[in-house]
């Protein structure tokens, strides 16, 4: 059953916003990252407006892949997660995917198999996330192994991922591109560093192919920046109605624990939106919410369905006015940020019980 509360697609977004991927980084190959429901956007649909702006997908897993595909992509899929199993990787084969090595475990899979198909593969070098990854001094013998195996179709793709690239500024960055420079250097391998933060702050990142992903949803992937300073636009607006207004007294608190006290006679706003479906249980008293132009505090905890607002100063609220929770006019960001976490959480966890609006 879905909600009163409804997630507005601006999906021309999108391709603006790879636009100004391409402007960043002209010369590499737009791997778009489309994976957990294209952050929260329904792969599908992104995919769909994507498949002619974009060189390549990219998705966690093998069943991502194969939605893909029975949708009828063509376009090269890069799986992130690999091949975990022989099964993956028959499958793999017969939907021409690209699946990332990370592990000696599924190159041991690979080398097993008794098919003699070739296919373009990725290779990942953990050079300091301490994640997924060969570590440096092990990438040329896995390339030269991979190379030895005849599986691969063209010269692999090495990536590695940064640690710290929401923070241009920190010594680790750079750090982990010399490793990965200087793992890479002697290898006739194709390369992959640039994440979005890396993209946007450090174009010596850019290399053969980047990885845009948050950016692409118009969301900033640097910390204390919001996505409006890269000429990105949102493409989600969360939005959801008034369903009661009422008159309070001063003194009167308000929601679950009564953490909040009002210190004037106050017009309270109940608005049909809450943790269910996905708007985070943890931003305070005072976030801003949106209506009619004009920002508002959120009064009291976050309940389950619901929230309250202040609209004292909008004397025009009215039942069925729709509030705005993030997107266009409030930024996604400083939700995050308010609520202690940051833009891929809420994008990512919005409810399937909220309505989904295209334009």
């Amino acid at each position: 059953m879905r909600r009163a509360a409804s997630a507005h697609l601006r999906l021309e977004a999108l391709l603006h916003n790879t636009q100004v991927v391409r402007r960043h980084a002209p010369a590499s190959g737009l791997l778009a990252v489309i994976k957990a429901e294209g952050y929260g956007h329904g792969m599908l649909r992104v995919a769909e407006v994507l498949a002619t702006a974009v060189d390549a997908f990219a998705v966690s897993h093998i069943e991502e892949a194969e939605v893909l595909r029975a949708a009828g992509h063509d376009k090269p899929i890069v799986v992130l997660h690999g091949c975990q199993t022989r099964e993956h990787w028959q499958q793999a084969f017969a939907l021409g995917l690209s699946p990332v090595i990370h592990h000696l475990s599924q190159l041991e899979t690979l080398e097993s198999l008794p098919m003699r198909a070739r296919l373009p593969l990725w290779v990942k070098m953990d050079s300091g996330m301490t994640r997924l990854g060969f570590a440096p001094q092990e990438i040329a013998a896995v390339c030269e192994r991979l190379n030895a195996s005849g599986r691969c179709a063209e010269a692999p793709v090495v990536m590695s991922h940064f640690a710290c690239a929401d923070e241009p500024q920190r010594p680790e960055n750079a750090q982990q591109l010399q490793r990965f420079m200087d793992a890479t250097a002697p290898l006739p391998v194709s390369l992959s560093m640039a994440n979005s933060g890396a993209l946007l702050t450090q174009p010596e990142t850019h290399l053969n192919w980047v990885r845009p992903g948050i950016m692409l949803y118009g969301a900033s992937p640097l910390r204390a920046q919001s996505g409006a300073e890269w000429d990105l636009k949102p493409v989600m607006t969360l939005k959801a109605p008034i369903i009661s207004i009422e008159d309070r007294e001063q003194g009167a608190a308000v929601g679950y624990g009564s953490i909040t006290t009002l210190h004037r006679p106050s017009r309270i706003a109940v608005v049909a939106i809450g943790y269910a479906d996905g708007y985070p249980r943890h931003a305070p008293p005072g976030t801003p919410v949106l209506l009619h132009g004009q920002r508002l505090p959120l009064m009291g905890r976050v309940s389950m369905d619901l929230i309250c607002v202040d609209v004292t100063d909008v004397p025009a609220a009215g039942l069925g006015d729709e509030v705005t929770l993030w997107g266009e006019g409030l930024p996604v960001e400083e939700i995050a940020h308010a609520a202690g976490t940051i833009s891929y959480d809420l994008l990512c966890g919005v409810a399937d019980r909220v309505q989904i609006k295209t334009q």
